[in-house]
């Protein structure tokens, strides 16, 4: 008996055809010799305009480099490193020419003042290693960036934590992606939330015991920016 189907009934593609899909488009992007610009504009607009996912596109080429060999790992760690440390340093000078005009703009209860503040003790506390401590927080390496440019903060000691931070960043991303290709070299889309799953459980991680400190320490006063100083603006 012969099957009836319905006259004008559209196929509704399944999900493993529209994996492929996705897999065929990523695929064709990767390839490409313009994935490391685009990785490297994507990097330095992060570094100053953070509602760039740059770690996004850094794990998602880590696991198409495990999978297909393309594009090439060390050069997504570089292209990445390269962009990173390049948008810090324009978020650097953002902050050295007009830090304290952002800076008088935020409340004093907003959530990007507080990261301003906190960035801005730690500083004090601990120097140039809070720009290798803040890459790897939300939000938290534009606000060191900027509090570090305008406070003043020496250019060439900006320069050699920047370049720790933006080459540990790269490198931590990318094999975070590499890790999740390797795991499921025939199904890239699920080594993509593998490695997304691992750095948001980092992130977490992090922002969970930093809740946890904040609750037993007591509050501060909101902190004030000082005025750059002669001495280190010569540096």
């Amino acid at each position: 008996m012969p099957i009836v189907r319905s006259a004008g009934r559209v196929p509704i593609p399944t999900l493993a055809v529209m994996n492929d899909a996705i897999i065929h488009a990523v695929e064709g992007f990767v390839t490409s010799p313009w994935v490391y610009v685009v990785l490297f504009g994507i990097a330095a607009l992060d570094g100053f305009f953070p509602v760039v996912p740059s770690e996004t596109l850094v794990i998602t080429l880590g696991v198409f480099a495990a999978s297909t060999g393309d594009p090439q790992l060390v050069l997504v760690i570089v292209v990445a490193a390269l962009g990173a440390f390049t948008g810090d340093h324009i978020s650097y000078w953002i902050g050295r020419a007009s830090g304290q005009k952002i800076f008088a703009k935020l409340k004093p209860e907003s959530r990007s003042r507080k990261a301003y503040d906190r960035v801005g003790k730690m500083l004090e506390e601990r120097g140039g290693l809070v720009l290798v401590v803040a890459r790897y927080i939300p939000g938290g390496r534009t606000a060191a960036t900027l509090t570090t440019g305008a406070t003043g903060f020496p250019r060439r000691s900006f320069t050699f934590f920047d370049a720790i931070a933006a080459s540990s960043w790269a490198i931590y991303s990318a094999c975070l992606g590499y890790v999740g290709g390797a795991a499921f070299e025939d199904t890239p889309l699920y080594g993509v939330a593998l490695g997304l799953g691992i750095a948001f459980s980092v992130t977490l991680l992090h922002e969970g015991v930093r809740w946890l400190r904040h609750r037993r320490a007591p509050k501060a006063e909101p902190r004030e920016v000082p005025a750059k100083e002669e001495t280190r603006n010569a540096a």
